[in-house]
């Protein structure tokens, strides 16, 4: 289980005064300026969840990531992640979690994966017989089977995420942190890895957190969502509330002679609107539906919990 409880974190930046003078002043009186990453923020998930943490950038997603991975330590607050403390970088702790950032490559470029995997059966210690299991049953499963003995720098894009999320896999940890693992994938390849973690969250049923600026990976992958904003937390729960909780609004498209455009107005007012609008405009096409996914989330990370 992870259980986080009155989370901050701060960082402190020096701010340099504008001019030639102010740049001389610099050197010698500097101006702080404080930066809440992350704001009191608690939170608990059971074994087994995946949980999407949903935000716009700076919102402090990958901050709080770090933090649980034990790569940066908090202002203040309690943190447990499966019984540890991140921070103390407990040797015990690693071999049961692992961090798989899109952005970042862990393989050896230069290497074949399967020497990369070789290293790493030997950093955490795998027993050769689970070795060869997971082995077997990633390659598998991701279907790069017949790519393991090829210099990972001659892979394509989405053959070399397989890889990394293989090598990110081989020790079966049991918390898990994806942080953008579709990012600059094309859409065939999104969806193999989607397949392929929803696929494995069924078999192992790790602690997963994903954050994703793909609401496709969210949708499929995350029964429950938290969505940050500044720092804080402005929804923790399933997604399949986010529709209902703002049920009360439809949105209009509007097709006119000169333009399209696009309402959201609460459900009471609909008939009064749209007789408005045929009122006041040549209107070719008109579609009402309910708010989108995407949208609703959007605007809860623009506006808040209860705005409309």
């Amino acid at each position: 289980m992870i259980k986080i409880n009155s989370l901050t974190k701060n960082y402190t930046t020096y701010i340099k005064e504008p001019g030639l003078k102010g740049s001389f002043k610099s050197l010698f009186i500097r101006r702080k300026k404080v930066k809440e990453a992350l704001k009191s923020v608690s939170l608990e998930i059971s074994q087994g969840e995946i949980v999407g943490l949903i935000g716009a950038n700076g919102a402090g997603k990958t901050t709080l990531i770090k933090i649980l991975a034990g790569i940066v330590f908090p202002s203040s607050g309690e943190v447990s992640v499966m019984g540890f403390n991140p921070w103390e970088r407990n040797n015990q702790y690693r071999r049961c979690m692992s961090l798989i950032m899109g952005q970042k490559a862990q393989v050896w470029w230069d290497l074949p994966a399967l020497d990369t995997f070789l290293l790493l059966k030997e950093i955490y210690e795998i027993d050769e017989k689970l070795y060869k299991e997971n082995l077997e049953f990633l390659s598998e499963t991701l279907m790069v089977k017949d790519q393991l003995k090829t210099q990972v720098r001659k892979l394509s894009l989405g053959e070399r995420m397989k890889i990394e999320l293989m090598a990110s896999l081989l020790h079966r940890p049991k918390v898990i942190f994806l942080d953008e693992p579709t990012i600059g994938l094309d859409i065939s390849a999104q969806k193999a890895v989607r397949e392929f973690i929803k696929s494995y969250q069924s078999e192992f049923k790790p602690i997963t957190i994903l954050t994703s600026h793909y609401m496709e990976d969210i949708k499929e992958l995350c029964p429950r969502i938290v969505i940050m904003k500044e720092g804080g937390f402005v929804y923790d729960g399933p997604l399949s509330n986010i529709q209902k909780m703002m049920g009360d609004e439809k949105c209009l498209t509007v097709t006119t002679k000169d333009s399209t455009f696009k309402l959201t107005i609460p459900r009471l007012e609909l008939a009064a609107k749209t007789s408005e609008i045929f009122q006041n405009h040549d209107v070719i096409d008109l579609n009402i539906h309910d708010p989108s996914i995407e949208n609703i989330i959007e605007s809860i990370m623009k506006y808040g919990l209860h705005s409309t």
